[in-house]
């Protein structure tokens, strides 16, 4: 897939349009993580560079109520873009309408407009046709760079792009699709793929898809509960999707040889006050307690699967780690990856990537995903709207 980049497009004295991720957490007004600010630069930095007039627009957080708007507002965002580049940015505290239009007229060659929140319009996630036009009635060509939400067709990133004819992705975007693409199309093998988190169903296609794909494929976390349930095991009161069993034995089947569940777990008599810790075999645990995390014979059985290999794909924690006690599983997972030679190793995003981030190992990896629910969904194999509305080359 070769998409039409910022790059291919003559952006001086023009008005462009880019769908940035600026979905960060904060606290107040304190942002407590600005990697997602960070990221989208070599894409801003390029356009007021090259004399262009910036429009940015992003959602922050989720907006349902009042209280919602005023806990999400995009002003702390304008404050901590101005610090970190050196184009002057004006914050628009409005999503349509004379404010926004005259900010924009006034603009001058390399400056920035920051709107604010997407999500402020009701029909931002309804991609509401009128919206969509009105935004694009803005500018003269749209850049999508929001890879955390491309997976979603809103009026920010399929909206917009349909109503104007000079349209690309952004080099955030470009290095996403470009680095997953390879893993899902043409990965250096042994390819090995790790799925942890809650839920199968939250991954029921990624599964699917990797089995077809990956030579092998381990799973921890929660989810692995569901699979030693299907396989007559006692897992007490772990987490279980019982309408999942038959699916998990489904995979079970089609993946035999390839895919490799917990031997070993720790299990503990309370998730949040445990009085009592310790280790069990998988499917036997004890009546009363809950498994938390994969235990040592696991990490040392997946040690042993990621020997050698040339690509790896990783998406959900192996336990609870958020919790030092049921963390070490997927601390050793990290720690094994991030010393992989020679390897190109992928998190996709979501918790994994912050335990990378948290345990110092960010800078090991080859590539960490901006985009949890995206890069899953690309690793299913599923269309992202955001990307498809985009013409290739």
């Amino acid at each position: 897939m070769s998409k039409v980049t910022v790059r291919d497009l003559d952006v001086k004295g023009k008005h462009v349009i880019v769908r940035v991720d600026f979905n960060v957490p904060h606290k107040g007004d304190v942002i407590t993580d600005d990697n997602r600010i960070q990221a989208a630069l070599p894409t801003i930095n390029y356009l007021t560079e090259h004399g262009a007039k910036v429009l940015l627009l992003s959602h922050l957080g989720k907006v349902k109520t009042d209280e919602d708007k005023a806990k999400n507002d995009m002003s702390i965002v304008a404050k901590r873009l101005a610090e970190v580049q050196d184009a002057p940015v004006t914050f628009v505290n409005a999503t349509r309408g004379e404010e926004l239009e005259n900010a924009v007229k006034a603009q001058e060659e390399g400056s920035i407009v920051l709107m604010q929140n997407t999500r402020y319009e009701k029909g931002e996630s309804k991609n509401d046709p009128e919206l969509g036009a009105y935004w694009a009635s803005l500018g003269d060509a749209f850049v999508e760079d929001a890879f955390g939400s491309v997976h979603r067709a809103h009026a920010s990133t399929v909206g917009i792009p349909s109503n104007l004819k000079e349209v690309a992705v952004g080099f955030l975007v470009e290095k996403e699709l470009n680095v997953l693409g390879k893993a899902l199309n043409d990965p250096q093998r042994p390819f090995v793929a790790i799925l942890g988190g809650a839920k199968v169903s939250d991954k029921i296609g990624v599964i699917d898809n990797l089995l077809k794909i990956a030579d092998k494929v381990l799973i921890g976390g929660g989810m692995s509960y569901t699979f030693a349930a299907a396989n007559g095991g006692k897992i007490g009161t772990s987490l279980l999707e019982a309408d999942k069993e038959d699916l998990a034995k489904e995979f079970m089947e089609k993946g035999k040889g390839k895919l490799f569940l917990p031997v070993d777990t720790v299990e503990a008599n309370d998730f949040s006050n445990p009085t009592e810790i310790k280790t069990v075999k998988a499917g036997e645990i004890d009546d009363g307690f809950m498994g938390l995390d994969i235990g040592p014979e696991t990490i040392a059985d997946f040690q042993k699967q990621l020997e050698g290999a040339k690509t790896v794909f990783w998406n959900g924690p192996m336990g609870v780690f958020e919790d030092p006690r049921f963390a070490v599983g997927t601390e050793e997972i990290c720690k094994t990856l991030a010393g992989l030679d020679g390897a190109t190793t992928i998190i996709g995003g979501g918790d994994s990537a912050s335990a990378a981030k948290n345990l110092g190992f960010a800078e090991k990896f080859s590539h960490i995903s901006t985009g949890g629910g995206a890069s899953l969904e690309y690793m299913e194999g599923k269309e992202l709207p955001g990307v498809a509305i985009i013409p290739e080359k």
